[in-house]
């Protein structure tokens, strides 16, 4: 069973953790598209061409489905790269569903990068879970650069928070969304610093809980030899580069 995990840097890392933990037995191969990152800044167009490069690159290892661990990629291009391709193709939206389920008429704060939240796929997502005046929306560019930077300091981390929540009566939300899976790094930091109505949620366990639903449907769901590869853009990458990520998020039980 060969699993590929694509992301325009670090922040699907986070993802790959969590599928090592759920399907240990699996061989993955992790594409990070780092000549290109970040993605959230790019417009649609740019985006669609390197997630199309990425997944045909992929589709070529003989991978058996393909997690997209990038919340803008999927926002942009999930649904015209499955037109392309004869494999399953396994996107990450906000998890606006569970955060409003069980937001107790509380708001939710959706923090993504701004592509993710301009596009038309979260709109209709907000919109078909009747969270039109309930949810917020708020970019968070600098933790994509703070991810890529190997920046996990508390201090930068809370400082930032800070500044972006302080407009908020946070007593009026219940949940904070994190839509980007770069964010996932800063997860604990985040759940010390609200108050303890508001739960702090990200996608990566129902993703793949979703993986291994569709593995199943399809057959692939194979136990093989516990392996990763790791490829930046294209090329052959050094694991350490990776490894110190995956690392840091074991230390912190993240």
């Amino acid at each position: 069973m060969k699993i590929g995990i694509f992301d325009s840097g670090v922040g699907g890392l986070t993802v790959l953790n969590t599928a090592m933990e759920m399907i240990p037995h699996a061989e993955y191969i992790y594409y990070a598209d780092l000549d290109n990152v970040p993605y959230g800044t790019r417009d649609k167009d740019q985006v669609r061409k390197m997630t199309h490069e990425a997944i045909t690159f992929l589709h070529d290892m003989g991978v058996d489905a393909v997690v997209i661990a990038c919340n803008t990629a999927t926002s942009t291009s999930v649904e015209f790269l499955r037109k392309s391709f004869d494999l399953p193709l396994i996107g990450m939206e906000p998890a606006v569903k569970p955060a409003i389920e069980n937001s107790d008429e509380g708001k939710v704060i959706v923090m993504a990068t701004e592509l993710t939240l301009k596009e038309k796929k979260f709109k209709n997502l907000v919109s078909r879970l009747e969270g039109d005046g309930i949810v917020v929306s708020l970019p968070m560019p600098e933790l994509v650069h703070m991810a890529e930077d190997f920046n996990f300091n508390h201090e930068d981390a809370v400082k930032l928070f800070r500044n972006k929540l302080e407009k908020y009566n946070l007593e009026e939300f219940s949940a904070i969304v994190l839509g980007c899976t770069h964010f996932v790094y800063f997860k604990n930091i985040l759940e010390k610093m609200v108050p303890e109505n508001i739960s702090v949620i990200d996608g990566n366990l129902g993703t793949i809980s979703h993986l291994i639903k569709i593995l199943k449907e399809n057959d692939k769901y194979v136990e093989s030899v516990g392996s990763v590869e790791y490829y930046v853009s294209g090329r052959k990458a050094v694991p350490e580069q990776f490894e110190k990520y995956l690392a840091y998020l074991k230390e912190n039980n993240i």
